[in-house]
């Protein structure tokens, strides 16, 4: 179908994982369109190490991670393994020590709804929501973190999207759809 659509790329986000990566970047390039490879990252709220909390607390975010390059497809890599060996408690998770670690070559999401950013503004923090997206923005390095906003119709995402705005203009970090 993107072919017949003549779209120049596509991308692959697992949840948690890179199971597709290898068949998906297959069919891609035997069609000529550009594989982007990447995961929907579990990201513990504290560290991956800590294996407690309660029912109804997080007990993860969502990031989206993609590889610009051959060295952040390696670090996809190795944030996965460590995810499952290191992190897992109810989902394979990486955390903010790891991001530091394998952030090269990377472009990072902010996530859906269920993403630490559009938490926080849900939840009304929009000083620590600002503070998390200077974070990222600096780690990934200016042009390689974006905002990600998403509509489809959940009510929720319409406070989302306006705190992203609001983000987006007193950052200067800019928003996907």
């Amino acid at each position: 179908k993107a072919k017949a659509l003549e779209m120049p790329a596509l991308a692959l986000t697992d949840h948690g994982n890179m199971f597709g990566s290898l068949k998906f970047y297959l069919e891609c390039r035997k069609q000529d369109i550009k594989p982007i490879i990447g995961s929907e990252f579990y990201v513990a709220p504290g560290s991956r190490l800590s294996k407690s909390g309660s029912e109804g607390a997080a007990r993860y975010y969502h990031i989206v991670l993609l590889a610009k390059d051959v060295v952040g497809y390696q670090n996809l890599l190795k944030l996965s393994s460590r995810s499952y060996v290191e992190g897992f408690y109810y989902k394979p998770r990486i955390d903010d020590e790891l991001l530091q670690q394998y952030n090269e070559g990377l472009i990072a999401l902010s996530g859906c709804m269920g993403g630490e950013i559009p938490r926080l503004i849900l939840d009304g923090q929009m000083e620590a929501a600002r503070d998390k997206a200077l974070f990222y923005d600096e780690l990934f390095g200016r042009g390689n973190f974006y905002l990600e906003a998403q509509h489809q119709g959940i009510q929720e995402e319409r406070t989302i999207l306006n705190g992203l705005s609001e983000l987006s203009r007193q950052s200067g970090i800019p928003l996907v759809a």
